[in-house]
């Protein structure tokens, strides 16, 4: 079993997630503070950072609020934190019931009236079992909010991976757990806390299909939104960085506040000459 820093089990991300940051954690660790009060992290998306932070010992006696949009995201983050074994079980029936007729199955589930009267427990697996076997663990829906990401060529997926998800599930004991906009985050939010912020990032194009992981895209106008709450978490004296493309409308709209740069592995587009490092950005408000 993986140790951390700390002497107490090494605790990742346990789904997969586009945008995450578990390839950027010693870039982005190098630039985070030390000391801080509270965690705050309203984009949880893999939640490699709180993870991260958990396994150093960076938030022993302290909160960590964690917060998304996406309903069953947090509904599995909930069932890992107060239900992990008979989540562990759901999940090897679903590892040793997988091909792809299954697959496209249970992805055809949030199509039924029934959907929203299946358990919380049932939810969660179905949402790790898509995430672990569809194409590049993109969480994807459609206009109607169906998931609509296809199966992935994987020849032996790690669907019911155990340890990951009881070292998950411990971290998260002291986690406030919340399904909600980002917006909310300036009401839990409080003097010497650290927030971080990785929302959808601004397209890099204009061409750029992978704009938001939820239905609603997240362009100019939400993240101007989500620039007047940096603003708004600066002056109550917190901690916040947010990461973002290295786009000119984001540099413009952050002038004020320094601007720091990391290297990130990116699939540009499906060509291998687009794969590649690029400059990510990391705006810091800092006390």
């Amino acid at each position: 079993m993986l140790k951390s820093k700390k002497n107490h089990p090494y605790a990742k991300p346990f789904l997969k997630w586009a945008g995450g940051k578990r390839g950027l954690i010693e870039q982005l660790f190098k630039k985070f503070p030390t000391e801080f009060n509270n965690y705050h992290e309203p984009f949880l998306g893999g939640g490699a950072i709180f993870f991260e932070l958990y396994s150093r010992g960076m938030l022993a006696g302290k909160k960590a609020y964690l917060a998304d949009i996406n309903t069953e995201l947090i509904n599995a983050y909930t069932v890992v934190k107060n239900n992990p074994d008979a989540l562990i079980t759901e999940l090897t029936v679903y590892k040793n019931n997988h091909n792809k007729d299954f697959y496209y199955q249970t992805r055809a589930l949030d199509r039924s009236n029934d959907f929203k009267s299946l358990s919380e427990l049932d939810r969660a697996t179905r949402f790790i079992y898509l995430n672990k076997t569809c194409f590049n663990g993109l969480y994807r829906v459609n206009q109607k909010g169906y998931f609509n990401t296809p199966i992935g060529s994987y020849q032996n997926p790690n669907i019911a991976d155990k340890e990951v998800i009881l070292n998950a599930s411990k971290a998260l004991q002291n986690a406030i757990i919340c399904n909600q906009s980002f917006d909310k985050t300036i009401n839990s939010a409080k003097q010497g806390d650290f927030i971080y912020l990785d929302p959808p990032y601004y397209p890099l194009t204009k061409t750029a299909s992978f704009t938001a992981y939820d239905k609603n895209a997240f362009l100019e106008d939400k993240q101007t939104q989500l620039f007047d709450m940096f603003k708004k978490l600066h002056q109550k004296k917190c901690i916040v960085m947010k990461s973002n493309s290295d786009t000119q409308f984001v540099k413009d709209l952050y002038q004020k506040y320094t601007i720091d740069f990391v290297q990130a592995n990116r699939f540009i587009n499906s060509k291998s000459s687009g794969r590649s490092k690029i400059n990510e950005i990391l705006i810091k408000g800092i006390i």
